[in-house]
């Protein structure tokens, strides 16, 4: 494949709202050993890449600066070492930056092949969600099959894809959303018990629900007051992960639930983790959760298309509240 000397990438002009992103050209990068090059087709859009755009997020040292966490598309070049993956294969893949551009380099092993039954632009939604999904719920809090489990944040990629995912495994999924229409797309997606936060005490319903017994599992995105909640909504040897903060870091807590109950609470930032930890991700999820979606069994709820040029429209639909699913780029499309 002939590769051109320069390509089209999103630019960030200065750390700010959605506006300051633009699409500049820049030089097409090359794959160092390990690496692959992909032609991107899609990329995914991802809160982190909104935090990353304001200032709050640098991306890890050596990271390409370039905003774009997963993309879609074809390997345009293989650097030494690489056996795997050839020249003209079709790949989703994580990336450690540089997904919102024509051409994006990422190690060899964070490569999956498109999952069965879905776009293009789907699986270019996949890597970002699944990874941190599986790495959280199923590797450090060792989900099992028939638990329960509690997905804040519902409608996001994280929330359906741990819907889905969970009540795959036979998980009794309970989850919180922002809106009547929010709850009930849950429940379309296989949520067992859906609460609007805005309108119920998600706390009290879950104590009253699971009648006094509690949740094995709770995935947390959201943080602040919710953090001692999610403490006292376990049920004795139960987990917590949590993943990100969209209210406060820093909160008040009584340990004492945490001794009594016997309660595991952990965090992880995908990003940060060793690259040998996201390859083993990436055979993981090829072996357990890439056979399901050849089974119908998961979906990528594709709630927007924007060009590369109207990223900032992309996250604007981010951050306004309002997102059921996940937001692609179409790389080439515009």
């Amino acid at each position: 494949m002939t590769l051109p000397a320069t390509m089209r990438h999103v630019s960030i002009r200065e750390p700010g709202p959605p506006d300051v992103l633009t699409v500049v050209d820049g030089p097409v990068p090359s794959p160092g050993p390990g690496d692959v090059l992909i032609e991107v087709a899609y990329a995914g859009v991802n809160r982190p890449d909104c935090i990353q755009r304001a200032g709050h997020y640098p991306p890890p040292p050596g990271a390409s600066p370039i905003l774009g966490l997963e993309v879609a598309g074809r390997i345009a070049a293989v650097g030494a070492d690489v056996t795997a993956w050839r020249v003209g294969d079709a790949v989703c893949a994580l990336t450690p930056g540089g997904g919102y551009a024509e051409y994006c380099i990422t190690p060899a092993g964070f490569c999956l092949p498109l999952p069965e039954r879905l776009s293009v632009a789907q699986a270019a939604c996949v890597p970002e969600t699944y990874f941190t999904v599986w790495y959280n719920l199923f590797d450090r809090l060792h989900f099992e099959a028939g638990e329960s489990v509690l997905i804040h944040g519902g409608t996001s990629g994280i929330g359906l894809t741990a819907i889905q995912l969970c009540k795959a495994y036979g998980a009794t999924v309970y989850t919180t959303a922002g809106s009547d229409e929010k709850v009930a797309f849950c429940r379309q997606m296989g949520a067992d018990h859906a609460l609007n936060y805005r309108t119920q005490d998600w706390a009290a319903e879950v104590w009253r629900i699971s009648q006094k017994k509690g949740i094995d599992v709770v995935l947390d995105m959201v943080g602040g007051d919710y953090v001692a909640k999610n403490l006292r909504s376990l049920a004795p040897d139960g987990r917590l992960a949590q993943i990100a903060f969209l209210q406060a870091s820093t909160v008040e807590l009584d340990m004492r639930a945490i001794m009594m109950k016997r309660l595991t609470v952990t965090g992880s930032t995908l990003r940060a983790s060793p690259n040998a930890r996201k390859v083993a991700l990436a055979q993981a999820l090829r072996k357990n959760v890439w056979p399901l979606f050849a089974a119908g069994k998961l979906d990528v709820i594709l709630a927007q298309t924007f060009t590369l040029a109207d990223a900032a429209g992309a996250h604007a639909l981010m951050e306004s509240g309002t997102l059921i699913g996940k937001i692609a780029l179409a790389v080439r499309a515009d």
